[in-house]
């Protein structure tokens, strides 16, 4: 880990503006909604401007104290306009935030099953906590096309032009006025903010996800960085990050106060200029007093039509920003294609067979597995040994059907795997990776995510499968326990055993165990994988990994190396073939497993303990 910058941890990549059409096509599935918000909104701002117009006829009408007959009509307006603005108000919020809502549920749903497609090779090019954003807060964005976008822009032009005419038939030259300030107002006061703010908004997406990088880093990391000393350097990326976007947030909040001050201006300008032609009107008999308090003071109310838009238009680019990070995802290609028409699993047993494989991730034109044929009859047990890079955990990812095979087939029954739809592919082949993931919630919950229907003697059986039932019955709560964020209150053993256990009670007839030990110590290592041996007697099983203890159980071992198998038998054909395993496996026994331990001629028959502390080749006396 870096700490010369406090970037180390946050970097992102840029991935600009969505086109307006396509980020606009999001919308089409609450077209219905988006429609009548925005003539309930525009019933709203009618009503407001009526209200205002009709209150205006009413005081200086009744100025002239005429009979009151003559007002009723009036009263009766200002009644109806104030009533029902409350009225068209809430319908508007109400139905705009059921249809931004419905529109983000499913937006939500659609990004989360892409997601699901991408996983988990896909998704290398995005960070974890760059991904969060897109997912949750970019996606949440997207709901102001509805409430803040579309609406006030179809508001202003239905109102809008309603009002000019209604101005225009009291007085031309006054509809005239207020049409040309509308006009300006909805078009040249948008248009500067947006220049103003284009950039800024541009970078707000980003900007959010970084800090949400370095959230999750700070969060993900703190013992490791609290190790070595690098906690000031994240919270620095973390304040960085913050004020950022705080600084951001603030120019957006100056540039609206700009286009808030100019509508303002351009209405105060509307109201004088109607004004005067009204005076004009007045003054030659063409207009009574009354109308003139209408049409001046109907400018004021007008405005509330586009005083909205320049929020609106830094709205629309905060939201296109949204989309096209939202696109990203949606549009990286899937690593394997599903089959437009999948056939049907087929009946058990299941045989599994490697022809040939080549097999390699996207981006990197080298292949990680290069012609490996294996073959794993209905309850033989496998284990797939060789060093770190060797290809292992590749070809693994390939029979889940994660990585598409370059050249070669997987085949199951001999059918080739392709051929399957993947979830259900994953009902017979299921796997164990290096780490388990365990969800901050208790042991029992943990476990049903194997098998929801499991009742608690089901879980506490494969708790003992694994090792656990000693270690169960000492905890206070049981099944109940909580274990914490990601099983931190748990060991790394005690985790790769839930998580196996959680297998076990999924039932899988061929179960892929990834480096189930690769994060524990040699002890705990060797016990896990004699256990897990232990409890998989019963199904069909492909161990990868690079120890070598144990395998004397299983039926045949493949040694791999530079994506090739280099050597294949069982444990005692491969010792008397005096090749790499048999190199490895000695290496072992010598360097972590046995020179201090008291054990050792259970192991090594006839090997003196002294020959194993003084460097004594021992080998050609042993085998």
């Amino acid at each position: 880990m870096r700490q010369s910058s406090p970037r180390t941890l946050a970097d992102t990549t840029d991935t600009g503006l969505a086109p307006v059409g396509r980020t606009m096509a999001l919308t089409r599935p609450a077209i219905r909604g988006i429609v009548l918000t925005s003539l309930l909104g525009a019933g709203a701002v009618a009503a407001t401007i009526g209200l205002m117009g009709t209150a205006a006829w009413l005081i200086s009408r009744a100025a002239q104290h005429p009979s009151e007959a003559a007002l009723g009509l009036a009263i009766v307006g200002v009644q109806f306009f104030g009533l029902s603005r409350g009225l068209f108000r809430y319908g508007e919020r109400l139905t705009g935030h059921d249809a931004a809502f419905r529109l983000i549920a499913d937006l939500r749903v659609t990004v989360y099953e892409r997601l699901e497609q991408l996983a988990p090779s896909g998704l290398s090019a995005f960070r974890s906590g760059d991904l969060l954003a897109r997912a949750v807060q970019d996606v949440d964005s997207l709901q102001d096309l509805i409430i803040r976008v579309i609406p006030p822009f179809a508001i202003a032009v239905v109102a809008g032009s309603a009002t000019v005419a209604v101005m225009w038939w009291i007085l031309p030259a006054a509809g005239l006025i207020l049409a040309a300030a509308l006009l300006s107002s909805a078009t040249l006061v948008p248009w500067l903010t947006g220049v103003l703010t284009r950039r800024r908004e541009r970078q707000f997406a980003d900007c959010r996800g970084r800090l949400a990088i370095s959230v999750v880093d700070l969060m993900d990391g703190a013992a490791e960085l609290l190790a070595f000393g690098a906690v000031r350097s994240q919270v620095d990326a973390v304040r960085s990050d913050d004020a950022a976007l705080t600084e951001i947030a603030t120019r957006s909040a100056n540039t609206a106060g700009i286009g808030l001050a100019l509508n303002t201006l351009l209405a105060g300008l509307a109201c004088w200029g109607c004004l005067t032609v009204g005076v004009a009107a007045v003054v030659s008999g063409r207009l009574g007093g009354p109308e003139l308090a209408v049409i001046t003071l109907i400018p004021l109310a007008a405005f509330e039509l586009v005083v909205g838009l320049p929020v609106a238009t830094q709205a629309l680019e905060r939201a296109r920003q949204a989309a096209g990070r939202v696109f990203a995802i949606l549009d990286t290609p899937s690593p394997v294609s599903e089959p437009e028409r999948p056939e049907p699993l087929p009946e058990a047993p299941f045989d599994l067979e490697v022809r040939s494989l080549w097999a390699g991730y996207q981006g990197n034109e080298s292949s990680a597995v290069r012609g490996i044929d294996l073959s794993l009859p209905s309850g033989r047990r496998l284990a797939v040994v060789g060093p770190s890079g060797a290809g292992k955990s590749t070809m693994a990812a390939v029979l889940l059907h994660f990585l598409p095979a370059r050249a070669g087939s997987v085949e199951l029954n001999g059918r080739p795997i392709d051929g399957y739809y993947g979830d259900e592919l994953r009902t017979v082949i299921g796997m164990v990776g290096q780490e388990a993931y365990l969800f901050d919630t208790t042991i029992a919950e943990n476990l049903r995510i194997g098998r929801r229907q499991a009742n608690d003697n089901d879980l506490r059986v494969a708790l003992g499968r694994v090792g656990l039932s000693e270690w169960l019955a000492d905890l206070p709560a049981g099944l109940d326990t909580d274990v914490g964020r990601n099983g931190a209150r748990l060991s790394g053993g005690q985790r790769q055993r839930i998580g196996i256990a959680r297998a076990l009670l999924a039932d899988f007839p061929i179960l892929v165990l990834d480096e189930p030990t690769e994060h524990l110590d040699p002890l705990a290592a060797d016990a896990l994988t004699t256990d897990l041996l232990r409890a998989t007697r019963d199904r069909s099983l492909i161990l990868i990994t690079h120890r070598l203890t144990g395998l004397e159980a299983v039926d045949q071992i493949l040694m791999m190396d530079d994506g090739k198998v280099v050597e294949q038998g069982n444990h005692d054909e491969l010792l008397a073939a005096d090749g790499r395993y048999s190199d490895l496996w000695w290496e072992e026994m010598r360097t972590e497993r046995y020179a201090d331990s008291g054990d050792v001629e259970t192991h090594l028959p006839g090997l003196e303990r002294a020959e194993l502390t003084t460097g004594h080749d021992y080998r050609s006396t042993t085998k």
